[in-house]
């Protein structure tokens, strides 16, 4: 069992910048990896970013290659994604996600509660 509670979120202009965060607490934090998605009002939750148990392997979506940095560190039991050079189309609820493995499978058993991210233009 994970808990999952993200934070970070708010409103920027574009080109701005937001670091989210996500605590983790429950089953050991180095043994899964664990993802960022985002859904967007009307649209469907899409992938953002994902990173292994141990941050050796990180994945990306081509939408926010190059502007989003995922991150995280066992020792604070914390999942970071730290967003750049935001557009108002990256507006949307963030949330993380707790894989099944400790590498990206695309299976989740445990989601947050989403942090909402307002991009101006």
């Amino acid at each position: 069992q994970v808990q999952l509670v993200e934070s970070g979120g708010g409103l920027v202009q574009a080109g701005g910048s937001l670091r989210l965060s996500c605590a983790a607490s429950g089953r050991t934090f180095r043994d899964y990896a664990m993802a960022w998605f985002r859904q967007a009002p009307g649209k469907e939750r899409e992938f953002v970013a994902a990173v292994s148990w141990s941050g050796s392997s990180i994945y990306y979506a081509d939408s926010v290659k190059g502007r989003f940095t995922i991150s995280r560190d066992n020792a604070k039991n914390t999942l970071y994604l730290q967003m750049n050079s935001l557009k108002p189309e990256d507006t949307a609820v963030y949330y993380c996600a707790a894989d099944r493995y400790e590498y990206y499978s695309g299976t989740y058993y445990s989601w947050g509660q989403g942090t909402q991210v307002t991009v101006s233009s």
